[in-house]
C-alpha cells in the first residue's frame, strides 16, 4: 500500500485535497506506510530465526516487540474512545470549509459530497446552513438540489426551510456504528494473534532455558 501511495499519488492528492489542506503530505504518508511494513517485515523474520536457531536472545527480543505494539494499540482505542466526543467538532472543522470554499469549484469534492448526500438524502454537514454564503450560491443563487425535497425546482432558502432535511453528519455517524463490528471484529482478531504470538514466543523461551539449564 505505501508503495502504491508513493507512486500513484497523485489520484490520492486529488481525493484529499478537497478535505484537507494537508494533503500534499500524502507521499509522506506512502513512506511511513513502507517503513511500517518493513519493521514488521523484520520482525516476522525475527520470530521465525529465533524459533528456527532456537536463540533465546531473538525470542525474547520478539515477545518485547510484540508486547509494546499490543500495547500501545491498547492505548490508542482508550484513547480514541476517550476522545470521541470530539469527532464532531473536528469532523465539522475540515467538512464545512470544504463546502463553503470548495464546493461546485473542484470536481472532486463536488462529486464526493453530491454522491454522499444523494445516497444518504441528506443535506450538508451540520444542514443547509453549511452552504449559506458559499461559493456555490453566491455564484448560482441557489443551494444544492439535494437540500430540498422537490430537486427539478431551483433549490432556494425558502424551499430548504420547507424541506428541512437532516444534515449528513448523523447519518454518515449511524454507517460508522453499523460497520464498528467489522472493524472491532478485526481488531480483536489482530489483538488474540498478537497475544498468540506472544504466548507461542514465551513458551519456546522457557522451553530452551530449561533445556540450557
Amino acid at each position: 500500500m505505501g508503495i502504491w501511495v508513493t507512486v500513484n499519488w497523485g489520484s490520492f492528492l486529488h481525493l484529499l485535497v478537497p478535505f484537507s489542506k494537508e494533503g500534499v503530505h500524502i507521499v509522506n504518508v506512502g513512506f511511513f506506510c513502507i517503513a511500517i511494513g518493513g519493521v514488521l517485515v523484520l520482525l516476522g523474520l525475527l520470530g521465525s530465526c529465533g524459533a528456527q536457531k532456537e536463540s533465546k536472545c531473538l525470542l525474547l527480543m520478539f515477545f518485547v516487540v510484540v508486547l509494546v505494539i499490543f500495547v500501545s494499540e491498547v492505548a490508542a482505542g482508550v484513547v480514541a474512545l476517550a476522545y470521541s466526543s470530539f469527532a464532531e467538532g473536528i469532523l465539522q472543522a475540515w467538512a464545512t470549509p470544504a463546502l463553503q470554499q470548495q464546493y461546485s469549484s473542484d470536481l472532486a469534492a463536488t462529486q464526493i459530497w453530491n454522491a454522499t448526500m444523494t445516497e444518504l438524502k441528506c443535506c450538508g454537514f451540520t444542514n443547509y446552513t453549511d452552504f449559506v454564503g458559499s461559493r456555490f450560491e453566491k455564484n448560482r443563487g441557489t443551494l444544492p438540489p439535494s437540500c430540498c425535497w422537490n430537486n427539478t425546482a431551483p433549490c432556494r432558502t425558502v424551499e430548504v426551510q420547507r424541506s428541512n432535511i437532516q444534515g449528513c453528519f448523523e447519518d454518515i455517524l449511524e454507517l460508522v456504528k453499523e460497520h464498528a463490528n467489522i472493524v472491532g471484529g478485526i481488531t480483536a482478531g489482530v489483538g488474540i494473534l498478537e497475544v498468540a504470538a506472544m504466548i507461542v514466543s514465551m513458551y519456546l523461551y522457557c522451553c530452551l532455558h530449561r533445556t540450557t539449564s
